[in-house]
């Protein structure tokens, strides 16, 4: 097995998977499994949501993939379940972590992507109902939410305060 060709399916099904999660979200999550998905668009107490369901059935193929793909020498099985663990750990961070802040990680972050990403999430959120939605991937960011997040900047940046002016004598 040539171990570049390894990486190339990992890195592809890495890349596969943001299609893939973009119409899951859209379809799926808005579509006939919206009472598992419904919690995460409505402020509720707790930590846990019936939308976390869907770490476990978004799992359970990855771990297929790499048991079967270990058990049965199957290199380019193993290689899909691991590209899809990676995005699965990348979702993690950048919708649990760094959007929702569900682990105090990465608060005040003024990176451009990221204000990014989160301003498309909070945009995704503002519809409470299943039908109406935007932006439903995760890592691509439509080019509306960078052009604000710029603008935004370059607004702020004509009226931040001089922390120190000399006075005149």
């Amino acid at each position: 097995m040539n171990v570049l060709l390894y990486i190339a399916v990992l890195v592809g099904t890495f890349l596969a998977m943001e299609g893939i999660t973009w119409l899951t979200h859209k379809y799926v999550m808005h579509g006939f499994l919206w009472y598992l998905h419904k919690d995460h668009h409505q402020v509720q107490p707790g930590f846990f949501e019936k939308n976390d369901a869907f770490f476990i059935i978004f799992a359970l193929p990855s771990m297929a993939l790499i048991f079967f793909g270990t058990y049965d020498h199957v290199w380019w099985m193993q290689a899909l379940g691991f590209g899809i663990m990676a995005y699965g750990a990348a979702y993690f961070l950048v919708h649990d972590v760094i959007i929702h802040q569900r682990f105090k990680w990465f608060t005040r972050s003024n990176n451009a992507y990221i204000r990014s990403i989160r301003w498309a999430h909070k945009m995704h959120h503002k519809h409470l109902d299943r039908f109406q939605g935007e932006s439903f991937g995760m890592l691509l960011v439509a080019r509306k939410y960078r052009d604000k997040v710029r603008k935004d900047r370059k607004l702020m940046a004509g009226s931040r305060k001089v922390g120190y002016a000399p006075e005149a004598e």
